[in-house]
């Protein structure tokens, strides 16, 4: 039997988050400039935007470039960010025949202008569509979120909009720049590679975790699948203990 024929759809996560890693490392294994990889890794993304749409997933957000990524060779963030304005253009028609939603979590004033401009210029072609959303985590750093929403927060306590007793969880969550979307349920990590890279921090507390040996331009449709069955199959308790679990 194929993954997706173990795929319960009544039982899908609404919210997958995906750490793509290992672009770099496929094309170095082969003989290739790097800058190959990360063009393979598109193809991945494409695959697997798919395979979330096709199996009604709601929310599906791509790490795609971390703030620590600004410390690579120069050449090779230049390469990642004509890859990333091709990519842009030229899958913009698929997002809107596929009622596909573009949104973005990052610093993204620290982007070029001109990757800038093509990332606002989709988001905006795609804002009706009411299918998939395809978040893109771009010059993203959780870290940098959290002190983000602390000055916001310090900033509307000072100011008497809010005072320090009205601070929850809920409350805190709503000025991170997640804030319109739920937690993910399953966090995909690729290449082998055990850990967070400061990845929505806050947002991960009861996720799901699942790491893979394929490097990303490996991780296809199946990959993705067999994701999907690994996550069905495991006990969510959430501080309970299974005979609570079962009950309700």
């Amino acid at each position: 039997m194929s993954h997706i024929e173990q795929i319960n759809k009544e039982k899908l996560p609404q919210h997958v988050a995906i750490i793509m890693d290992g672009n770099g490392r496929w094309a170095q294994e082969r003989g290739f400039y790097r800058v190959i990889g990360h063009q393979h890794g598109v193809e991945s993304v494409r695959e697997v935007t798919e395979a979330a749409t096709e199996l009604g997933i709601k929310y599906l957000t791509l790490y795609a470039f971390s703030t620590e990524n600004w410390n690579r060779p120069e050449a090779e963030i230049n390469a990642l960010m004509e890859i990333l304005v091709d990519a842009i253009e030229n899958e913009t028609k698929t997002l809107m025949n596929n009622n596909i939603k573009l949104l973005t979590i990052g610093n993204i004033s620290q982007l070029p202008e001109k990757v800038r401009q093509k990332l606002m210029s989709c988001i905006e072609r795609t804002a009706n569509n009411t299918g998939l959303a395809l978040v893109l985590a771009l010059s993203y750093s959780a870290r940098w979120e959290i002190i983000d929403a602390v000055k916001k927060i310090s900033a509307d306590v000072s100011s008497g909009k809010i005072s320090d007793n009205e601070i929850t969880d809920d409350l805190f969550s709503s000025y991170l720049t997640t804030a319109f979307i739920p937690d993910p349920e399953l966090i995909i990590r690729t290449s082998g590679e055990q850990r967070i890279s400061n990845f929505l921090l806050w947002q991960i507390a009861y996720s799901e975790f699942y790491f893979t040996q394929q490097h990303w331009p490996e991780f296809r449709k199946e990959s993705f699948y067999e994701a999907i069955v690994a996550f069905q199959n495991r006990e969510r308790r959430f501080g309970k203990i299974s005979e609570q679990i079962q009950q309700v």
